[in-house]
């Protein structure tokens, strides 16, 4: 409960929304939310206990329909009413300081939450940057030169393919890295293909 109901300031406001005309709980909570601006709203455990206080008391009464209890204020709610006309001129001055203070929090706490999602989302946006920065030039690097062609028989014919294999496959893969942007998900997919096929190469050249 907000501090400005506190000493049994929350059934005097009660009585008053009352006597502007018979309510059910809800109705109570709703308009107690609206007079906060939304910033602030009792729940059904708050209100319901109070309301059956002001009717053990004599203060309000309830007419039932439905399955819902629509409570009055009755003329001796009026009377208490009456008498602590002071005490809710008071209450209904701090309400609006309390609302004042609550609105001046709330736009604060906006504009904090604000900036830290402008600042998160440059950080983000930095981050992102630099890292297709590093994978454009990984990929942009120059590939090796081919060896010079070896003559000494079939297996050398074969390490010079190789080579000449392995530079087409860098120089392919480079262009289609700067060809368009692509996703996380793709770059993930490609690089856990690159690293299944160098495993394999391991295993088979060992």
């Amino acid at each position: 409960m907000t501090a400005v109901f506190s000493h049994g300031r929350l059934r005097l406001y009660l009585l008053k929304l009352l006597d502007d005309g018979p309510k059910h709980g809800y109705e109570l909570i709703r308009l107690l939310e609206d007079r906060f601006l939304g910033l602030y709203a009792p729940s059904a455990g708050t209100i319901y206990p109070r309301l059956q206080r002001l009717e053990v008391e004599g203060l309000v009464s309830h007419t039932a329909a439905g399955g819902r209890k629509t409570y009055d204020i009755t003329d001796a709610g009026r009377e208490e009413l009456r008498q602590r006309a002071g005490e809710l001129t008071a209450l209904e001055t701090d309400i609006a300081a309390s609302v004042a203070d609550l609105s001046s929090l709330a736009g604060e706490i906006r504009s904090e939450v604000r900036g830290s999602a402008r600042d998160l989302k440059r950080e983000l946006s930095e981050a992102t940057r630099q890292t297709r920065q590093t994978r454009r030039a990984r990929w942009e690097a120059p590939a090796p030169p081919p060896r010079p062609a070896s003559t000494g028989g079939p297996q050398a014919e074969l390490l010079d393919e190789l080579d000449q294999r392995l530079a087409a496959f860098t120089a392919e893969v480079g262009r289609l890295m700067r060809a368009r942007q692509f996703s996380d998900t793709q770059l993930r997919t490609a690089i856990r293909l690159l690293d299944g096929a160098l495993d394999g190469l391991r295993r088979l050249l060992r």
